[in-house]
């Protein structure tokens, strides 16, 4: 029995260990933070909508409950939380009175006060990021075809600007879409030695060098790559990792993958292959993509098939498998997030005035709605930011 009694001890010993490390495997998987605020961009002409709204976000749950108006603000039309938590940005796309916007944020009520507002130096602002200092925003500019740098002053405001720069080259084939440069999305690199920067007009991926220091914008060797004719890059995904870039063609229904070469700062294509069904003929636009957190699954809006395109990446190629085409449960979902935890979509379909939720299976990338439907005028963007 004392010999029985003491391997019953070793094997405790030993099984300590696989308990301690299981418990810390299951609180991994939970969310670093729970609860969150999630701002929302609107279109605000044509709509009954007045700006900014906010949400309190559940990330346990899913759930999204609504604080209302955190700002007036006209056409909004994509928004971005600065990593301080202090702030938030929005270009207002307004053609050529189209200006970019700066708010200070009250973490306790959601609410946004203005804080300055500059020309966005060309027409049409549709996307706006941060450098990975956080000093910078980065702003694309859609109609005149341009990105611009703002430079973020210690309370907030934006500064003169710092670089200014239009895309130029060879235009697609496309006579309505492509009858010049449209900038659609610009952010550096992971390691902001670089900005990226699709252009929908030029069926390019441009790559500028990214000056930290001065804020400044000048072009790579090569300066450029370019995608099949008529494709109308939209906007890009990074890995984690930053091996591997992912482009949304808004023309072409398609997504291509490239292989990212951090030294050089260089483009190479690994595959291009549909968001849609084979048998789909209808019109589509693609709009936004995003990469799960996990690396393992990559995701697409269709415009028109009105669907989420989920595709598995593999773990060494960086390539993808589509696995299914979900319904977003409305109208030209313009864009969608997952939520900082990795555990749901929130799909906001733009004529539909609504954002509808998912719940996504770690184990497939599967999009399940979870019955959650928000109405909100007009949504175009969300940004989430860590209250906790």
């Amino acid at each position: 029995m004392k010999l029985t009694r003491r391997v019953f001890a070793f094997l405790l010993v030993l099984a300590a260990p696989v308990v301690l490390l299981s418990s810390a495997a299951k609180k991994e998987k939970a969310p670093a933070h729970r609860w969150f605020l999630v701002y929302g961009g609107t279109y605000t002409t044509k709509t009954n909508s007045k700006g900014i709204y906010a949400y309190r976000y559940d990330g346990v749950t899913g759930k999204l409950s609504s604080l209302g108006v955190a700002g007036e603000s006209a056409d909004p039309s994509f928004v971005a939380v600065h990593p301080s938590g202090k702030f938030l940005y929005a270009v207002n796309e307004a053609g050529k009175n189209s200006m970019v916007s700066a708010f200070a944020l009250e973490r306790k009520t959601g609410k946004l006060t203005l804080l300055n507002q500059l020309p966005a130096l060309g027409e049409d602002p549709c996307y706006i990021s941060f450098d990975k200092t956080g000093k910078y925003a980065l702003v694309a500019n859609y109609t005149s075809g341009n990105v611009v740098v703002f430079p973020i002053l210690p309370d907030g405001k934006l500064g003169e600007h710092t670089a200014l720069v239009q895309d130029s080259g060879t235009l697609g084939p496309n006579k309505e879409r492509q009858e010049g440069p449209h900038a659609h999305w610009i952010e550096t690199s992971p390691d902001n030695r670089f900005a990226l920067v699709s252009d929908l007009g030029l069926d390019e991926v441009l790559v500028y060098k990214f000056n930290a220091v001065k804020g400044t914008l000048s072009p790579n060797q090569p300066p450029y790559v370019r995608l099949k004719q008529g494709s109308g890059p939209r906007h890009i995904a990074i890995r984690p990792g930053g091996k591997f870039v992912y482009v949304v063609s808004e023309l072409s229904s398609t997504v291509t993958a490239f292989r990212f070469h951090a030294k050089a700062g260089t483009l190479r294509e690994l595959q291009t292959v549909t968001t849609v069904p084979k048998d789909f003929s209808g019109r589509n636009d693609t709009a936004e993509i995003a990469v799960h957190p996990n690396g393992k699954f990559l995701y697409a809006s269709n415009r028109g098939h009105e669907s989420i395109a989920v595709f598995a990446i593999h773990a060494t190629k960086g390539t993808l498998t589509l696995v299914s085409n979900v319904p977003t449960g409305g109208k030209e979902p313009r864009h969608f997030a997952i939520d900082p935890g990795g555990n749901y979509l929130l799909a906001e379909n733009q004529l539909s005035n609504n954002i509808v939720v998912f719940k996504i299976d770690l184990a497939t990338g599967g999009l399940t709605p979870t019955g959650d439907v928000i109405d909100v005028p007009s949504p175009v963007d969300l940004a989430f930011l860590p209250v906790e």
